[in-house]
């Protein structure tokens, strides 16, 4: 356990979390959303320090990214839990909490200096905080952030776009790249699926973008959830005019998983309308 970067005390051992956006208030002995910030006599702790169920060697293009620092390998690794409650996970077993603990997972006690100093050893340029959402795991990520600046490593984020303004203060000195998932561009998406809120993300795309962060978006196509020509025409319009037509627009393929098991793929043809709604959109980076 360790005490969290980010908390507000308040009366009666109430604790007010300001690590993302729910801003949890969180009565002792409870959790907030994520499962894994803990309120212990009034102080804020967070279970998932320096314990990652997931650490590998990716290409820098799986995160994705294609526009920094292509064709190089980047050491990736989580911990559990998220801010998030999307029904498509595709990470659920270890994005939720719940699940993963009820399930016997394992994960590895792992440091911040174990995790740079990997990276190093597999010639790695990069760090990247991806999987479950980093920002649950602000204190062991921000720590590793660091080291890794001090090696001269580059750190990236995989996320959801959901921190606090605190947060991204936090990360932002050592942050170098991020790919954020914009998922939908309706306020009923993200409560139904996602069981959060659309406008904080869209507010942090344009900040991160303001403070010169590497930025690439993500937008899966669920068929009947975000697939119509309307939305994909507001998500590409968005990037175009507040985030720069020169920032890159993945657009990627769903597949039935976790709660979603009862929609169809994507189908190629929506994934080439997409395409063809950022060109027109004036997008000049787009990966399908």
């Amino acid at each position: 356990m360790k005490e969290s970067y980010l908390y507000k005390k308040l009366k009666d051992n109430l604790v007010q979390c300001q690590t993302c956006n729910h801003f949890c208030t969180i009565a002792p002995e409870k959790k907030g959303i994520c499962q894994i910030r803990q309120n212990i006599d009034g102080q804020l702790f967070v279970s998932n320090y320096a314990k990652t169920p997931s650490i590998a060697i990716d290409p820098i293009e799986k995160k994705p990214l294609n526009n920094f620092l292509p064709n190089t390998k980047t050491l990736s690794f989580n911990a559990v839990g998220c801010n998030f409650k999307c029904l498509h996970c595709q990470n659920y077993w270890s994005s939720q909490a719940d699940y993963f603990y009820n399930h016997d997972f394992k994960e590895n006690n792992i440091t911040p200096k174990q995790i740079v100093q990997a990276a190093l050893d597999n010639n790695c340029p990069s760090i990247s905080y991806t999987y479950t959402e980093p920002t649950i795991f602000l204190e062991y990520a921000l720590d590793t952030m660091k080291l890794a600046k001090k090696e001269n490593l580059k750190n990236i984020w995989v996320s959801n776009g959901y921190m606090s303004d605190q947060t991204l203060k936090l990360i932002a000195p050592y942050l170098d790249a991020i790919n954020v998932d914009l998922k939908s561009f309706s306020e009923k998406f993200y409560q139904e699926i996602c069981q959060a809120k659309l406008q904080p993300v869209l507010d942090n795309l344009v900040k991160i973008k303001k403070l010169g962060i590497h930025l690439e978006i993500t937008t899966l196509i669920i068929p009947t959830k975000n697939n119509s020509q309307k939305e994909l025409r507001q998500i590409a319009e968005f990037i175009s005019k507040k985030l720069g037509n020169d920032t890159p627009w993945h657009i990627t393929g769903f597949y039935p998983t976790y709660k979603l098991k009862n929609l169809p793929p994507t189908s190629t043809q929506s994934i080439l309308i997409a395409e063809k709604i950022g060109k027109q959109s004036g997008l000049k980076c787009i990966y399908t």
